[in-house]
């Protein structure tokens, strides 16, 4: 929700351009950057303008820390690197792994490793769900904010409490919906009338 770069992103520079550094062969045409994107998903802005560039014939290598950070898709990624790179004569460098598509050695467990990332990334994402679901079954809050009426329990972590003050203002408007059969648009003037503060301003 900030503005600002995640540590992974700048750990994964200085691996980069150290590597570049050390490689007279290589120079640093441009960065593609996709902080807090998943890898599983190939429609991130960077990528995207990563193929733009490719066709544009503007770079003619891609260095990645490892094959992770180029793609965690089986088939996708495997079509990029296997497909899409080699034809368009594009070197691929995924330095963790030891990939370096200008040495054929370098691809002999690419398919290996290809079907592990996109396990992992499955594996993670049940995980977490599952993880979820388990907080749900005992009536966690798993929200960020809670709804308005409620505020966070202090002492018992993703448990709600009653806030006694908006609460009352949740009661008048439940009241003046079904008993009164008040319209919303007359309910959000009674409330402006009194200078009740809407949610987000009480917030």
């Amino acid at each position: 929700g900030d503005n600002r770069e995640s540590e992974s992103i700048e750990n994964q520079r200085d691996i980069l351009n150290n590597y570049i550094n050390e490689h007279d062969d290589l120079e640093d045409a441009e960065e593609y950057v996709d902080d807090g994107y998943t890898g599983t998903n190939f429609n991130r802005p960077g990528f995207k303008k990563m193929i733009e560039d490719i066709e544009d014939g503007k770079i003619n290598c891609i260095i990645t820390k490892d094959l992770s950070r180029f793609g965690r898709d089986h088939i996708d990624t495997g079509y990029y690197l296997e497909r899409y790179l080699p034809l368009k004569a594009i070197r691929y460098i995924a330095i963790g792994d030891g990939v370096d598509t200008i040495n054929p050695d370098g691809l002999q467990f690419l398919t290996f490793k290809l079907s592990f990332n996109d396990y992992y990334a499955q594996d993670i994402s049940n995980k977490i769900k599952s993880v979820k679901n388990r907080k749900i079954e005992k009536g966690e809050f798993q929200g960020g904010i809670p709804p308005y009426g409620y505020k966070k329990d202090t002492q018992k972590k993703n448990h709600l409490i009653v806030d006694t003050k908006s609460s009352i203002i949740v009661k008048e408007i439940f009241d003046m919906y079904v008993n009164k059969g008040m319209s919303t648009l007359k309910i959000a003037d009674n409330l402006n009338e009194r200078k009740i503060e809407p949610p987000s301003i009480y917030l």
